[in-house]
C-alpha cells in the first residue's frame, strides 16, 4: 500500500502523520510538496494539520488553491481516499471536497487538550478500526474548529450517516459541556457522501504510541490500512 502526505508552508503535523502511517503500513509514505502538480501512484492521501500559509485570509483558504490541490481534488473525485486532519479538514472544506466551514472557536481562544469522541459511523474505511458508539480519547489543537453549515446541509449529512465523530464526555454523552469549540451538533469529523473523504479536527496521529500517553488514534490508521489492503 502507498500513501501520500501533502506538505504546505506552515504544516507542522506532517512528520507526525508520516510516523503514524509508516507504523501501520510498514513503509514510508511519500511526502509531497504543495507546489507540485503531480501525485505519485497512491492509495491514500493525507492532508495534515498545521497553519498553512499562516492561516491568512481564512484557515485553509490559500492552501486550497495550491497547485497540488488540483490533483488532490481530481484523485478524490476518482475515488482515492483523502483524510484531512485539523488544518487538513479546513483545507478540504475550502476546496469543496466536504460541506460546511470551520469557524473561530466559540470562546475565540486557541484550544489544546485531550477530548473524548463518540464514533458515530464505524462503517467507513477510515473508522473500521472502531465500533459504533465507541468512545475514544484524542488530542485537539486549533483556533478555528467550530464546524458550521446550513440547516438543510446538516440534515443531509446527518441522514446520510456522514457524521463520523462527535465530541462527547467520557461516558459518551453528547453535551454542550463536552463541546470544546461550539461545533454545530458537536460534530468533530465528517465524510463526503461516498465515505471516501474524511475531515476531522482532532489529531489521531498524536496518540498512536504508548509513549504519547495512549493509542486510541492507532486503531484509525491500522483500520485504514486493513480496509485499503483488502
Amino acid at each position: 500500500m502507498k500513501a501520500s502526505v501533502i506538505v504546505f508552508p506552515g504544516s507542522n503535523c506532517d512528520r507526525d502523520v508520516q510516523v503514524a502511517l509508516a507504523a501501520s503500513i510498514g513503509s514510508q509514505p511519500d511526502m509531497v510538496w504543495h507546489g507540485g502538480t503531480e501525485l505519485p501512484q497512491t492509495d491514500l492521501i493525507v492532508i495534515p494539520g498545521g497553519f498553512s500559509y499562516g492561516d491568512y485570509l481564512r484557515s485553509g483558504a490559500m492552501a486550497a488553491h495550491s497547485p497540488i490541490m488540483r490533483e488532490v481534488v481530481a484523485r478524490a473525485n476518482s475515488g482515492v481516499p483523502v483524510l484531512g486532519i485539523c488544518n487538513g479538514f479546513q483545507i478540504l472544506t475550502e476546496a469543496g471536497l466536504l460541506p460546511g466551514v470551520l469557524m473561530r472557536n466559540a470562546d475565540l481562544k486557541f484550544i489544546c487538550k485531550d477530548v473524548h469522541l463518540k464514533v458515530e459511523n464505524a462503517d467507513t474505511l477510515f473508522t473500521k478500526g472502531y465500533s459504533d458508539g465507541q468512545v475514544i480519547r484524542v488530542p485537539i489543537a486549533h483556533h478555528d474548529g467550530n464546524f458550521e453549515t446550513d440547516e438543510e446541509t446538516l440534515k443531509r449529512i446527518e441522514g446520510n450517516g456522514q457524521v463520523a465523530f462527535r465530541y462527547c464526555d467520557e461516558n459518551g454523552a453528547i453535551t454542550g459541556a463536552a463541546n470544546p469549540n461550539g461545533s454545530q451538533a458537536n460534530i468533530a469529523g465528517i465524510t463526503n457522501e461516498g465515505g471516501t473523504v474524511l475531515g476531522m479536527m482532532p489529531h489521531p496521529e498524536r496518540l498512536v504510541d504508548p509513549l504519547q500517553g495512549g493509542t486510541d488514534g492507532k486503531a484509525m490508521f491500522d483500520g485504514m490500512v486493513e480496509s485499503l489492503a483488502a
